[in-house]
């Protein structure tokens, strides 16, 4: 098949059809952004659930022990009064009272019930307990908060898992309508001065707002079936937007080149051209996503598959709907013209280009050693799972949890949770319940554990043998039967271990993996918050080079297939590679040193989702500029003069491709939950590192070293060189 004939088709039928293409378009976004305003109603959570220990321990508390599905905490505080005053237990009391006839309540725990472990100084809460799961609770949460009595001397918040993800969901939407409001207008003003017109500056926003709105309506419909994570509210526009415009930008500007042609010449050869590229761009992207669907954690599988399909639905919109849209416009694309454009060949970027192909060796290694400085605090980088602390430093949920933790303790909050079980009961069968003794007198000589809490710890110091003899009486059964309940039931034990280290560090981890195992004859689970935190990292850390892998493969050979050639795309990944260490070297150096803010960790799937994302977003400005620079040498059979026309020719669209997701996502920054400010900062970042040290030093010193074995590829015939112009 020659080269570019089923792009060619594909115009000349955009072409023919262009009315009926724009009516379906029209119609299909007006009826998916009627659901894509319903998005935000199912998102739930953080995303960070995966099937594994932790979830079993879980499910088995709520089947054997009645622990509740979920739960959200009253934490009640005053500087006037303490606990054990009338005034505050009347509140108190008065606060739990007022929660009568929420929905989906089970219980409610008072402070006064357990005080032991719910009240500390002046601080006390209150547990109020659902039946129904963490993402299904946002009616009961409004309900409590409409509910929840005001006064000048005590106080009380509502906080906890589920609290946090509404809020996460509420300030994430706040967020977008923030980026969006920054974002748009300074993606139009680059626009204008890349066209000069409204009519071609506005088509870029319109292909990636429809973009944007047809996948989120999309993936309403895919939220209906799964746990869709409240990232995806952020993550989707962010990617939707800045490659929709990406792509109408490079549309629309070949469209322009060409339009002298004649406007059906014009859209074939745009769809044949810079058509073909974006479909290649958005392939590498759609690849760069998809390395994610291996981490078997829901936030990464949802981001995916969210930013996969905003991805397909860019490149259709911009190689069918623009260029039917440019097809009805002709002429009239370069209406309402506000600034004048220069089009000029010998612009700063090829003076610049030129300076750098005349000395290639010294340019590579001074673009290598700001890399390489840039990269060297990645080994510092500290990643943790977003909590409370992700989100904004006023909100309600974030200050009670932050005080509940502080008053309370995360040692004392996050026990390990143990669960033993026998193949016998442990009521009936002494060997057992002894085997259930000696492990738990092994966990407390542990360096790592503080203290234990099980049967024996409200037995009054009785042996495995004496409790199991007293147990054999009904008088035994009677005295014991209230704690046996929360810790054992029929061959089900529960122990609950208070650690002595931090409790998501790396010995805490390494504790909860060694002792996994069977014991004394019994089968161990784990679960608690340390055991969350073990899984969750392992599964990246395992998972993550395979997915690595994949997607640094499947990309090398597409584009070998797009370029016919072997050194253009090893190249590319290389410099992708050492540009995206470099921005998690800055991204580090930002959030954790303290010179710019207060130091904060790094959300543990920063570097992952700016990996799937930025990797194609940088291949997507390689694509277009080798593109342009491979029609040149199929021309001319000389790399050299390729490669400077095809920077020359490019370097405007491309740099105001870059300086608009550099804006669409820094916008971002601007956000007040910190893995969305995180990420938003590492890819426009990482663009920006693209843009300038990759694009404008490493791609024409190294194409200008490689010369002609830049094309080389088993069994295709270069072209004979021919005659040259000069590097100037």
């Amino acid at each position: 098949m020659k080269k570019g004939l089923s792009f060619q088709a594909l115009g000349k039928f955009t072409y023919r059809f262009r009315k009926l293409i724009i009516t379906f378009w029209v119609l299909t976004t007006i009826l998916l952004g009627f659901f894509a305003v319903k998005l935000p109603s199912i998102l739930s959570g953080s995303g960070f659930e995966m099937d594994g220990s932790f979830a079993k321990v879980e499910n088995i508390l709520q089947d054997k022990f009645d622990q509740p599905k979920s739960s959200v905490m009253l934490v009640f505080d005053s500087k006037e009064y303490s606990p054990e005053d009338a005034e505050y237990k009347s509140f108190v009391m008065d606060t739990i009272k007022k929660m009568d006839g929420v929905d989906d309540v089970v219980d409610i725990q008072s402070p006064y019930d357990v005080p032991e472990k719910t009240i500390k100084e002046n601080v006390s809460f209150a547990s109020v307990q659902f039946d129904k799961s963490f993402g299904d609770l946002k009616k009961s949460i409004d309900q409590i908060r409409d509910r929840m009595p005001e006064d000048n001397e005590i106080s009380v918040s509502l906080t906890g898992g589920p609290v946090i993800a509404e809020d996460m969901n509420t300030a994430s939407q706040h967020d977008l309508a923030r980026a969006e409001a920054i974002g748009i207008p300074a993606a139009l003003i680059i626009l204008l001065f890349a066209f000069g017109g409204l009519i071609a500056a506005g088509l870029p926003i319109i292909v990636g707002l429809i973009s944007v709105a047809s996948s989120l309506g999309l993936l309403y419909f895919y939220g209906q079936t799964t746990n869709v994570s409240i990232f995806l509210l952020n993550v989707v526009p962010m990617i939707g937007l800045a490659l929709g415009i990406d792509f109408a930008l490079l549309l629309v500007n070949r469209f322009r080149e060409e339009l002298h042609r004649g406007v059906e010449k014009a859209t074939i050869i745009s769809v044949q051209t810079a058509g073909r590229s974006i479909a290649f761009s958005g392939l590498c992207v759609f690849l760069g996503l998809s390395g994610m669907l291996l981490i078997d954690i829901d936030i990464f599988k949802t981001v995916a598959i969210g930013g996969m399909v905003v991805v397909v639905l860019s490149v259709l919109n911009a190689i069918t709907f623009l260029p039917a849209l440019l097809a009805v416009l002709g002429q009239r694309v370069n209406a309402l013209k506000l600034l004048k454009t220069k089009e000029n060949t010998k612009s700063v970027w090829h003076s610049f280009a030129a300076f750098v192909m005349k000395r290639p060796i010294i340019m590579a290694v001074i673009a290598a050693l700001v890399l390489g400085l840039s990269v060297t605090p990645v080994k510092d980088m500290k990643l943790s799972i977003p909590e409370a602390d992700a989100l904004p430093p006023d909100y309600e949920s974030r200050l009670a949890f932050e005080k509940f933790e502080k008053t309370f303790g995360e040692d004392e909050l996050y026990p390990v949770t143990i669960v033993a079980e026998s193949k016998n009961s442990f009521l009936k069968d002494e060997k057992s319940l002894l085997a259930l003794e000696k492990l738990i007198k092994d966990l407390q000589i542990q360096k790592e554990v503080n203290k234990t809490e099980s049967i024996f710890t409200y037995t009054n110091q009785l042996n495995g043998s004496e409790l199991f003899q007293a147990l054999q009486t009904e008088q035994g059964k009677q005295q014991f039967s209230p704690v046996l309940k929360p810790f054992i039931n029929d061959d089900t034990a529960v122990i609950k271990a208070y650690l002595s280290v931090d409790v998501t560090g790396d010995k805490a981890k390494q504790f909860v993996k060694k002792w996994e195992k069977e014991h004394e004859g019994l089968s161990i689970t784990i679960g608690g918050v340390t055991k969350f935190n073990q899984e969750i990292f392992d599964e990246i850390i395992e998972k993550a080079p395979y997915g690595l892998a994949i997607v640094l493969i499947t990309t090398l050979f597409i584009l070998m297939i797009a370029f016919r050639s072997v050194f253009i795309p090893v190249k590319a990944i290389f410099m992708n590679m050492l540009s995206l260490s470099a921005t998690f070297g800055i991204l580090v150096w930002i959030f954790q040193s303290g010179v710019i803010m207060e130091p904060v960790d790094i959300g543990l799937m920063i570097p992952v989702f700016t990996f799937g994302i930025v990797f194609g977003l940088s291949m997507d400005y390689e694509v277009f500029l080798i593109s342009r620079i491979q029609e040149i040498y199929e021309e001319t059979g000389d790399n050299d003069r390729a490669t400077l026309l095809g920077l020359t020719s490019t370097s405007k669209i491309i740099t105001s491709a870059a300086a608009i997701m550099i804006v669409i996502t820094g916008s971002f920054a601007f956000t007040n939950v910190m893995p969305v400010k995180q990420i938003g900062i590492a890819i426009a970042l990482a663009i920006f590192i693209d843009a300038t040290i990759v694009r404008m030093i490493f791609v024409p010193s190294l194409m200008k070293l490689l010369g002609d074995w830049n094309w080389w590829m088993p069994f295709i015939k270069r072209k004979e060189k021919k005659q040259s112009g000069t590097l100037s």
